[in-house]
């Protein structure tokens, strides 16, 4: 299919015989057009099916409009709903989103950013990669007079806004249901832990279990558990223990906790009397899984609404003496029939 040529101020000059200065204008509607020319440099606009570059136009004016946004996984419901509750509030102020994937890829994330970078955009935010170990790529946005919001994951290091969980008091009130629910043996599935958010998870749960005197079992800790597929492979190490776990508390996601269900489901072990399963994220799978999974909401909308709220509100902010805000948002223990047992 042959290319058709973008339409541009100078076409329509070209066919009116007048200059190009008039055409921009008669389309800005200056007063310096008078009427009737600027009525048929428009209806000449039209024939010619003449769209302005809005983009071009907004970085005239110093600000292209658009925000970045660069998340691990487009396919994950809290990511997603973070997105849309971003795009809820920017649509309202006439802004735009360029939605970037790192596919949890460092390199990736990297090329995103840069990417971001050279589309002018007037905001970037990210959430950072399992993969991450490095962050100039951060810091390159901040030199480049790009505001930068992190959320969820995020480098500590740098000194950025930041929208954040409690993932601490989150992970201790999950764990701190289990015992009280007369779990003996909690078992912790846990994420890479060069993330902020899976270090403070499992601090979470070693302070329930400091709380009520319960002795922490190394054996009883997988490592690197954050995918469905290695909640799997850990639950099956898990569960082939001389004594096994009697609940999982699957902290890097419900992703990690369906794996650990499906394999309860194929060892014929039956939850919630015999194994109990939480998970993190309240994905919308979570409530019709049988049982139902019991999970952490991280209000992630609220989340996205949060971010781009702040956003706004820093918009011609000069003080460069105030550090940066951090806004943390408490999420919530939803309670459902993957942990409701009788004692």
């Amino acid at each position: 299919m042959k290319k058709v040529k973008r339409t541009t101020i100078y076409d329509i000059a070209d066919k009116l015989g007048i200059t190009a200065s008039s055409v921009s204008r008669a389309l800005n509607n200056s007063s310096q057009v008078n009427e009737k020319t600027k009525e048929l440099i428009i209806k000449t606009a039209d024939e010619l099916n003449y769209k302005r570059n809005i983009l071009a136009s907004n970085l005239r004016k110093g600000q292209s409009k658009t925000i970045g946004v660069v998340v691990p996984r487009i396919n994950q419901n809290f990511f997603s709903n973070v997105i849309a509750g971003i795009e809820e509030t920017t649509y309202q102020k006439g802004y735009n989103l360029i939605i970037c994937q790192s596919g949890e890829d460092h390199d990736k994330e990297i090329q995103c950013v840069n990417t971001l970078i050279n589309q002018h955009v007037d905001c970037i935010v990210i959430s950072v990669s399992a993969d991450s170990y490095d962050y100039q790529h951060l810091q390159n946005v901040i030199d480049h007079g790009i505001q930068l919001i992190q959320f969820d994951r995020v480098a500590e290091e740098l000194e950025t806004l930041k929208v954040i969980n409690d993932n601490v008091q989150a992970s201790f009130e999950a764990v701190s249901h289990l015992i009280e629910g007369g779990y003996k043996r909690i078992a912790l599935l846990e994420g890479p832990q060069n993330l902020n958010i899976f270090k403070q998870r499992k601090e979470g749960y070693l302070k329930a279990f400091k709380m009520y005197n319960v002795p922490v079992i190394d054996e009883l800790i997988v490592e690197n558990a954050w995918t469905k597929e290695l909640g799997a492979e850990g639950t099956r190490k898990l569960l082939s223990l001389p004594n096994p776990p009697d609940a999982i508390f699957a902290s890097t996601s419900d992703f990690s906790a369906l794996g650990v269900l499906d394999v309860a489901n194929a060892m014929g072990i039956k939850v919630p009397s015999e194994l109990g399963i939480c998970g993190y994220a309240n994905e919308s799978f979570s409530e019709i899984t049988s049982p139902s999974i019991t999970t952490i909401d991280q209000f992630s909308v609220y989340m996205g609404n949060t971010i781009a709220n702040l956003f706004f509100q820093e918009i011609g902010n000069t003080d460069t003496t105030a550090k940066p805000k951090i806004i943390s948002i408490k999420p919530e223990l939803i309670i459902r029939g993957s942990t409701k047992r009788n004692k």
